[in-house]
């Protein structure tokens, strides 16, 4: 079995048919097909308005997968289970074997916490609720051999700042550094958060089954010292607790090679922020891990040359298991 994970980096016009869409089809497509995947996850997926009205529909999704093997599983979007498809950062799970249930998480586990925003103009009288940009993914896959795996398909935060009314000079700039300060941290605040829901989703299903099948796949925006991900993991050297060894997940690019472990070249960083995190059930079965970073170009590059690309700046991951 291949589960693999791939930010596409919004991809998907405003209109069905958009004709920019196509040159991103031509790109991508190669690299889906590569995957071979039994079980795609893909983040940053939009949603397009069909030419005559109506709500949005993950119709450029369709076009790219049109004529891979993958265009035949079984399939949901975070869009099914709830008033339809997003305009942008939809997730995606197609999978060759059924779905048996899906889910979406959005404080469903976790309340949002309240913050008053001081650098605001003018600043909050009260404090209001911090709410997650986006929902996260979770889906039960009926495997051949009569197990289950509960698979979570994760699209955290950004760590760029949250915007601060009358705190910014432009979409790039800040008109106060405390104003940027107050962003940033709320935007820390959208992270962990999400990444808490996860952790307390996969912990009530070791409750339930403490030899369950997990994987947490996705764009984590943190690399494995981060702090979201130490929470994502909860491994033993954070919880200090050998009795929860065995709820700890464990990320598979650790098997791969230090200088080929990155899904991401920022500012000349290579950075490894997507991830296959598993259970150690399912690390019984885990039989290697590709990352397809060989065309991979620095992100800030296209952003200070304005210059539209239509690869992604992430690359995919695949983690193979034997079945």
């Amino acid at each position: 079995m291949r589960l693999a994970t791939f930010n596409l980096e919004s991809f998907g016009g405003e209109r069905a048919g958009d004709p920019d869409v196509a040159a991103r089809i031509d790109v991508l497509k190669p690299q889906i097909e590569r995957l071979r995947a039994d079980i795609l996850c893909f983040q940053e997926v939009n949603g397009q308005r069909p030419h005559g009205g109506g709500p949005r529909r993950l119709d450029a999704l369709d076009d790219l997968v049109a004529g891979l093997d993958c265009a035949g599983f079984h399939r949901v979007s975070s869009g099914d289970l709830s008033s339809g498809a997003a305009d942008v950062h939809n997730l995606v799970v197609l999978s060759r074997h059924p779905i048996a249930s899906a889910r979406a998480l959005h404080h469903d586990l976790l309340d949002p916490p309240t913050w008053r925003r001081r650098t605001a103009v003018p600043p909050d009288e009260t404090a209001g609720p911090v709410m997650w940009d986006r929902p996260m993914l979770e889906a039960e896959i009926a495997l051949p051999d009569g197990r289950s795996l509960h698979l979570f398909n994760v699209h955290l935060r950004a760590p760029l700042a949250a915007p601060i009314p009358g705190g910014k000079l432009s979409a790039t700039s800040w008109a106060r550094s405390d104003a940027w300060a107050e962003g940033f941290a709320l935007a820390a605040v959208k992270r962990l958060g999400q990444a808490v829901e996860l952790r307390l989703a996969i912990d009530a299903i070791f409750d339930a089954n403490d030899d369950a099948l997990i994987a947490a796949v996705g764009d984590f925006n943190a690399d494995a010292l981060e702090t979201p991900l130490r929470i994502a993991i909860a491994g033993e050297d954070d919880t200090g607790n050998g009795d929860l060894a065995g709820r700890s997940l464990t990320p598979v690019e650790r098997s791969v090679s230090g200088d080929r472990r990155y899904t991401v070249l920022h500012h000349g960083r290579p950075l490894m922020l997507d991830h296959v995190l598993i259970s150690r059930a399912l690390l019984g079965r885990f039989d290697g891990v590709e990352i397809h970073n060989e065309t991979l170009t620095d992100e800030l590059v296209a952003q200070a040359t304005g210059r539209r690309t239509p690869e992604s700046h992430h690359a995919p991951v695949v983690a193979r298991f034997v079945e």
